[in-house]
């Protein structure tokens, strides 16, 4: 179930995204069953992830984030170029208090 975020909690995530390396890389085969789970385990462990899509990949950064957003359940806080950023909140292991 996702809830939506406002724009103080998306600015409050894009700032803690801004240092962080992209983790996983979408490629030229697409967004496959491994890259879904992988980014699935990945928000589960940190919650805020960033990705980049590869040149040679058929994806442009939004489309990549609006369909892994959907697949794992998760928020899609924005797009730069070819770099994309997601976040989860996880119940059990919060990282972050995002402001109200």
């Amino acid at each position: 179930m996702i809830k939506l975020l406002t724009g103080k909690q998306r600015s409050f995530l894009k700032g803690k995204a801004h240092n962080m390396d992209p983790i996983v890389q979408i490629g030229k085969d697409g967004i496959t069953e491994n890259v879904i789970a992988q980014v699935d385990e990945t928000l589960e462990a940190r919650e805020l992830i960033k990705l980049r899509v590869l040149n040679n990949s058929l994806y442009s950064a939004k489309e990549a984030a609006e369909e892994l957003a959907e697949a794992c359940n998760a928020e899609f806080i924005q797009a730069i170029g070819n770099v994309l950023v997601l976040y989860r909140e996880n119940n059990e292991k919060k990282q972050y208090n995002l402001p109200k």
